[in-house]
């Protein structure tokens, strides 16, 4: 024999459970859509951080080119015919223009001392130096400026030196 307080816990249940699987679906279709409408929001926001690979690859290969330009007297070099003066003064603008790449792409070394005495300046100084590799720079023009002097125009893609670094690190 069944107690009347039991029969009754036992048909409570049964009109819970006999409600659940409508409230378990209703549920479970509102997080459904719920979980569409993020996934559709995250699409846009993903798209927005990461670009496509066609226009990622665009940016990639962007050119971010520095240019430098080194001058050399031609008549202070020294040689016996004034071709051997106007060669060298090219060689001396092109490796000018290195240095100047090189003070670009790696940064300068400034060192300077300043001596007061008696509250009165008696000596400035400063010395600069510049140390690093230059690799994929190109010679963009070499010509005589005025008629004594001799440029040399480089420039390098800054990105190129960049996976350049990558690479060796």
């Amino acid at each position: 024999m069944i107690s009347p307080l039991i029969r009754k816990c036992a048909d409570m249940r049964c009109s819970v459970f006999a409600s659940r699987p409508f409230h378990f679906m209703a549920i479970r279709r509102l997080l459904v859509a719920m979980g569409f409408v993020f996934l559709a929001g995250c699409q846009n926001l993903t798209a927005a951080i990461a670009p496509s690979s066609s226009v990622g690859s665009n940016a990639s290969t962007e050119q971010n080119w520095v240019q430098a330009t080194g001058y050399a007297p031609i008549s202070l070099q020294p040689g016996a015919t004034v071709e051997q003066k106007q060669l060298n003064a090219m060689r001396v603008s092109k490796l000018r223009a290195y240095q100047e790449l090189a003070g670009i792409v790696n940064g300068q070394y400034l060192y300077g001392t300043t001596t007061v005495e008696s509250m009165i300046l008696k000596d400035d100084q400063f010395k600069t130096a510049v140390a690093g590799v230059v690799r994929g720079a190109r010679v963009v023009k070499s010509f005589p400026v005025q008629e004594d002097v001799y440029a040399t125009i480089l420039e390098v893609d800054l990105n190129q030196v960049d996976r350049a670094w990558v690479n060796m690190n």
